[in-house]
């Protein structure tokens, strides 16, 4: 019924305006991806609250957009583990 408070919490998020703090991490990787590994990647996009994993074109990078109110850092190192992405280690800010 229209003019009833929200029934779940996504309707309420929706309707309240509900704002995302995206962050971006940028990963170097222990070896370049290969053609295997890109299912991997595209499974990290099914974590809640992953936006983006974007490989860079030499496939020995990968950068990470994530909602910092849904995930922190320790669970996107965890995605990225659980779904076998070789990261070395986390690259310097730009």
């Amino acid at each position: 019924m229209a003019g009833h408070a929200a029934s779940n919490s996504l309707e309420a998020a929706i309707l309240s305006g509900f704002k995302m703090t995206k962050v971006t991490l940028h990963y170097d990787l222990s070896r370049k991806l290969t053609e295997e590994d890109f299912s991997n990647v595209a499974a990290v996009h099914s974590v809640y609250g992953m936006v983006r994993v974007a490989m860079a074109p030499s496939l020995d990078k990968i950068t990470v957009d994530y909602d910092a109110s849904r995930l922190m850092k320790d669970d996107v190192e965890a995605a990225l583990a659980k779904y076998g992405i070789p990261v070395a280690h986390r690259a310097a800010a730009l």
